[in-house]
């Protein structure tokens, strides 16, 4: 197990230290627009978001998952992957992080928007007619 953890950049990472990463590269705002927590858009912390990500699992997988996607700009998961939470996902021996994403709350949105049309749109062409 050791040696499969090896891999990830969420292995031996506190919560902590990985919040005020985002906090000290991004700040509140972009946090705010990309994650829609309650905890980064009314009087943000470290320490209320730190406790709100603490009691909640889903929150807490989403900022693990946006660390690893947009900060650390590891491979996207594959659909199995997906199911596996952040922490417990693996990167083939020699995928190193790089750069953070530079990230504007603009090209946030932009991304938002177009996620948003694409899923409508495969959601139209999955319909049935109506009979």
């Amino acid at each position: 197990m050791l040696e499969e953890q090896q891999n990830n950049p969420l292995h031996g990472l506190k919560l902590e230290t990985l919040l005020k990463e985002l906090v000290d590269h991004y700040g509140w705002e972009i946090l705010d627009t990309a994650m829609r927590f309650n905890c980064f858009h009314t009087n943000p912390s470290i320490e209320s978001s730190l406790k709100y990500l603490r009691k909640t699992e889903w929150a807490r997988e989403k900022l693990e998952a946006f660390y690893l996607s947009r900060f650390k700009r590891m491979p996207r998961p594959t659909a199995e992957e997906r199911e596996i939470p952040p922490r417990q996902r693996t990167f083939a021996v020699g995928i190193t992080p790089r750069e953070p994403m530079e990230l504007t709350v603009e090209s946030i949105l932009a991304s938002q928007a177009k996620a948003a049309s694409s899923y409508k749109s495969r959601q139209s062409r999955n319909r049935k007619p109506r009979r």
